[in-house]
């Protein structure tokens, strides 16, 4: 079993320095399997097992009947299966996931003041907008609240022009998530007091101003940090 799953190693490095290497570029196929297990010394039982792990990694994708390929190897594929590690991390320590993300979109928001352009902010004056009317109503839908909120967030993750910092972001979105629907249903005004501090960060992106995207990002995420580290579950209640 042991040799098995060094073998298996052998082929997850490997493969993963032919591409450092630049044997093997984004989108180029695999050689055929006899010859991979040639060059890496394994036989075919561990070089199947380690080409199914390169691909849950993002590093490669089988298409049927074509072979075997590298992705494009971009960072989103790359860093998607840190979303699945995130979800499953305890609700004690929710807090900890929420301050990373604020240490990575503050600096995104700062980013995306230097260079967001009208279509962007178009977009995300018409999210705040749509969660303007929803908050109007008697029962405004908390869920819908919170997608606009998460696309608000998104937009200026992805015009911070840094697509690395997106993927991260992006992969503590589902985590993050919940745990602000949360707040908004327990919390009274917690999707109004949210609603402002995004204005707030709109304007700041408006003006091109790096330093208050950044300040105003920061003071939103620190009211969502707080409230989370003020409402902690014990180690053994399940979220």
């Amino acid at each position: 079993m042991s040799a098995a799953v060094s073998q298996t190693d052998v082929v997850v490095q490997g493969v993963r320095q032919m591409i450092i290497d630049g044997r093997l570029r984004p989108g180029d196929r695999l050689p055929i399997e006899r010859d991979l297990a040639a060059a890496l010394g394994v036989s075919r039982n561990p070089l199947r097992e380690g080409v199914r792990a390169l691909s849950i990694m993002g590093v490669l994708e089988t298409r049927q009947g074509a072979g075997t390929y590298v992705t494009t190897l971009d960072p989103s594929l790359l860093l998607a299966p840190m979303g699945f590690v995130v979800d499953l991390q305890d609700g004690s320590g929710t807090h900890h996931l929420h301050a990373v993300r604020r240490i990575l979109e503050t600096e995104a928001a700062a980013l995306a003041a230097r260079q967001i352009d009208a279509g962007a902010l178009a977009a995300a004056e018409e999210l705040l907008r749509r969660n303007a009317t929803e908050l109007r109503l008697a029962e405004p839908n908390h869920e819908t609240v919170i997608e606009n909120d998460i696309a608000f967030h998104r937009i200026i993750a992805e015009t911070a022009g840094n697509p690395v910092l997106t993927a991260l972001i992006t992969a503590l979105g589902g985590r993050t998530m919940r745990d602000r629907l949360r707040r908004s249903v327990a919390q009274p005004g917690a999707d109004d007091t949210s609603h402002r501090e995004h204005l707030s960060i709109l304007a700041a992106l408006t003006a091109r101003d790096p330093e208050r995207a950044r300040t105003r990002m920061a003071a939103h995420l620190f009211t969502v940090e707080d409230y989370l580290i003020d409402h902690r579950p014990s180690s053994s209640t399940t979220t």
